[in-house]
């Protein structure tokens, strides 16, 4: 069965990762792509990498455009797909990728982001731990509201949840550090993302429990067995156009170490396709998910520290974003998990 497709949003990065990775899915066919500002110009022209959607124009971002496809794909800014989704056929499969149903909390919601609260769909992060031992993507087979997650908030859940889950660190201290790709801000005409600006720097951004990432975060972590999970999480602006390298710390729970450590990460995500642990001593680099599905963990225990460091490496357009929607859309239409997703990444 072949399953239409309408993306809304489609000229952005988000969205032109959604359509590279569906162009090569055997089962679906993208039929309308939707924009703001690019509506009446031709695919090809915003999108010149994806030679075989060229056929395709956008059109105006609205829900009459949307209805009558199997999957819709909302790839805009926060704030925009609550409306839109809720004119929708309850029958159509919609993912976003955007904020407006990632968190459980209306109160996080209005702190974090503002505006109408349109409550929380099904969270698409299929690996994600939960603190009986389960997974998330149960809560995705035969879904038909999928919230995508945030980049960094995967980077970070898959790092840690397995270790909360076992016991083996704690949820109150938790610190990350991210090197960030210039495409996680968007596809926007920033002074601070001019190649001027970027090139030979490194700037963090969001310092001091601001960033929107956050709430997310802590209610994976509560998922994953938290009591009060607390984190510090610092985002950095470098020069790459995607990729995230997550460094992450937890304090060690006592009678923790290396060994059981090892244990807990090895177990949680042996039978798992697209998130990798390294040996012990082995460390990954963001360039070696770069079009990939994939996430890759390295872990060192720090002894003097009493803490855990989590490297973690991922695509934010891909793990981190179009590869989680179509992982999710997958397990929601009771298709192989895998299909159509990339582990091979691109190199050099």
């Amino acid at each position: 069965m072949t399953y239409s497709v309408a993306v809304a949003g489609a000229s952005g990065y988000a969205g032109g990762e959604v359509l590279r990775l569906m162009a090569g899915h055997p089962e679906l066919e993208v039929r309308s792509v939707t924009a703001h500002s690019k509506a009446g110009e031709s695919l090809i022209e915003v999108h010149p990498h994806l030679r075989s959607l060229a056929a395709l124009e956008f059109v105006e971002t609205t829900a009459a455009r949307l209805a009558g496809h199997d999957v819709v794909v909302l790839a805009l800014p926060h704030g925009a797909s609550g409306a839109i989704a809720a004119q929708l056929s309850p029958d159509t499969l919609v993912l976003d990728c955007g904020a407006d149903h990632r968190l459980t909390s209306e109160s996080d919601w209005g702190r974090y982001y503002g505006g109408d609260y349109y409550g929380a769909w099904a969270y698409g992060l299929p690996e994600l731990l939960h603190a009986d031992g389960t997974r998330q993507r149960e809560k995705l087979r035969g879904a038909r509201r999928i919230a995508v997650p945030g980049c960094n908030v995967t980077a970070v859940s898959l790092g840690v949840a397995p270790g909360i889950q076992s016991g083996v660190i704690e949820g109150h201290d938790v610190t990350a550090v991210l090197a960030v790709g210039a495409s996680g801000a968007g596809r926007t005409l920033r002074t601070d993302l001019l190649a001027s600006e970027l090139l030979g720097s490194a700037a963090a951004y969001a310092v001091g429990g601001v960033h929107r990432h956050i709430p997310e975060i802590l209610q994976n972590l509560r998922l994953a067995g938290a009591a009060d999970p607390t984190i510090s999480f610092t985002p950095v602006l470098v020069p790459m156009a995607r990729g995230i390298l997550a460094t992450v710390t937890a304090r060690l729970t006592p009678g923790a170490d290396t060994a059981s450590v090892r244990e807990a990460w090895e177990s949680a995500y042996a039978a798992e396709p697209f998130v990798y642990v390294l040996p012990a001593s082995q460390f990954p680099a963001s360039a070696s998910t770069i079009g990939a599905n994939t996430a890759v963990i390295g872990l060192a225990v720090d002894d003097d520290a009493q803490r855990l460091v989590m490297v973690v490496a991922l695509d934010n357009l891909v793990k981190g974003t179009a590869g989680a929607a179509l992982q999710s859309l997958n397990l929601a239409l009771d298709l192989p998990e895998t299909l159509g997703l990339p582990v091979n990444g691109v190199a050099p």
